[in-house]
């Protein structure tokens, strides 16, 4: 089967858990911004900041070394058994640590009366720790159907729970129906916010129970010189991991401390984690080919075309998320209903577009950092991570006090941006891989003056006749390589 439909179709069941899954569960924000206010929904934007850096520290790069070893090593259980004992052990310490100093933490984070908070994510983030190696074997091994299928099982029962606990349970109570016994019996109104995290709480739970039968299976060996040789694999990935998550997500953890005091913090960076949702598309595009992407690359390394192919990737990479970017910012009139009425601030039009254009460069970059990976310098990876780390920090410190969270974004954009351009010299000198640049620029040339044109007609019209207008140009310059995909000569 030609590598590129094989990409494509294992993209396609990934997008059911990760594209169509991602995209119901980010339905919750409309009734997250309906139901509580900037303020409110600026707690649960901060706490998942968290969340996020405390992921990628308890991971430690261990999936990326488990796809590299489970190609290098004959025995693949054995890499399995040895990255899922090491994360079982340091996860548990993980959960103790942080079920002891509950208090204390709560107390750093400015919520003193809810240490609650800090226990349920520390169960959430120990149990997805341990997840995700199960998850990575399902990827490794090409079963894309059942790593889809518990995805979905998980997304559905944490909107299940966040509309029973949101909207059913007060509802029930306010009229008094037949089930209000039981509700009083599991609802405090009181504890608001708090059910959001107890329905992830819920669902990270019966999805570590439905990754058992991986574990189970495991022959429960620990190689102590394989663990010892995917730690050094994978040490600068984790710093790389770090760094990019500080690119990611520092900003919504700098903006409650850098914002003048005159302005509400807590809502500002509602605001601003709300906005960051209606870049959706694109970010959800990006998760799902990342998803599909890494295995598929390491697979085609023993190619004989294989840089041809990720050449071709990239191409057709940059040719989607530009239509994506056109879609969303010229519709941001129709997406931004998709929030609450007290989240249309003026400065959401701004944001959006810098971040549609952030997580392009980010894309680009994912599809550029293969070089690092195939050839075995890790290293880089964590170099060009610290460098775009060093931009993002410098730029928020910067701007945020300057333009709030509008500063944010352009530091966003700024970093990735570098990244990008770093990382594509640094690949022509250790694993040179010869992109269609000339097509990519067109591209992104192309969808920078439909954009700016577009704000300055500012037609509905217009903006459906743009985006008709790139798929046709799209189309009729790809076309003739689509009939005959198979035949390498003709990429030539």
């Amino acid at each position: 089967m030609n590598p590129l439909k094989k990409l494509a179709g294992q993209t396609v069941i990934y997008g059911l858990s990760s594209v169509v899954g991602r995209l119901l569960n980010y339905l919750l924000v409309p009734l997250y911004t309906r139901y509580f206010l900037p303020e409110e929904y600026g707690v649960v934007t901060e706490m998942y900041a968290y969340v996020a850096f405390l992921v990628v520290i308890l991971t430690y790069g261990i999936e990326t070394a488990f796809f590299r070893y489970s190609q290098k090593v004959p025995n693949k259980r054995t890499v399995y058994s040895t990255s899922l004992i090491s994360l079982l052990i340091t996860s548990a310490i993980f959960i103790v640590i942080i079920y002891i100093s509950a208090q204390p933490i709560a107390n750093w984070l400015q919520y003193p009366e809810t240490p609650e908070y800090i226990k349920c994510f520390a169960l959430i983030i120990g149990l997805d720790a341990v997840a995700a190696i199960s998850f990575a074997k399902l990827r490794e091994m090409n079963n894309a159907s059942r790593f889809a299928l518990i995805r979905l099982i998980n997304i559905f029962i944490n909107i299940g729970l966040n509309l029973f606990f949101i909207i059913y349970c007060p509802y029930s109570i306010e009229n008094n129906l037949s089930s209000v016994e039981f509700v009083n019996s599991v609802y405090s109104e009181d504890i608001g916010i708090g059910y959001i995290f107890i329905a992830n709480l819920i669902a990270s739970i019966i999805t570590f129970l439905m990754l058992l039968p991986e574990m189970i299976k495991s022959v429960w060996i620990f190689d102590k010189t394989l663990w010892k040789n995917m730690m050094i694999y994978a040490f600068p990935l984790l710093i790389a991991g770090l760094a990019g998550i500080t690119n990611e997500t520092i900003d919504r953890i700098l903006l409650k401390h850098l914002l003048p005091e005159a302005v509400n913090a807590s809502s500002e960076l509602g605001l601003y984690g709300a906005f960051y949702k209606l870049s959706i598309l694109m970010i959800l595009f990006i998760q799902t080919f990342r998803f599909a992407a890494e295995p598929f690359f390491f697979a085609q390394e023993k190619e004989k075309n294989s840089k041809k192919i990720y050449a071709d990737v990239m191409k057709y990479f940059v040719i989607i998320t530009s239509l994506i970017f056109l879609i969303v910012s010229m519709f941001y009139d129709f997406i931004i209903l998709f929030l609450g009425s007290d989240y249309h601030d003026p400065r959401g039009f701004k944001v959006v577009s810098i971040l549609l254009a952030a997580n392009l460069f980010l894309g680009i970059y994912y599809n550029l950092s293969i070089w690092y990976k195939l050839s075995e310098k890790t290293k880089y990876g964590a170099y060009l991570s610290i460098f775009g780390a060093v931009i993002t920090l410098t730029l928020n410190f910067i701007l945020i006090p300057i333009i709030g969270f509008v500063g944010s974004a352009w530091a966003t954009l700024a970093c990735y941006f570098s990244m990008t351009i770093a990382s594509y010299f640094l690949g022509k000198t250790h694993y040179s891989i010869k992109y269609p640049l000339k097509r990519i620029f067109f591209y992104l040339g192309l969808v920078v003056s439909m954009y700016f044109t577009s704000i300055y007609l500012n037609s509905n019209k217009i903006d459906v006749l743009y985006i008709i207008i790139f798929i046709s140009i799209s189309f009729y310059l790809e076309k003739p390589k689509k009939a005959v995909i198979s035949s390498p000569k003709l990429f030539d």
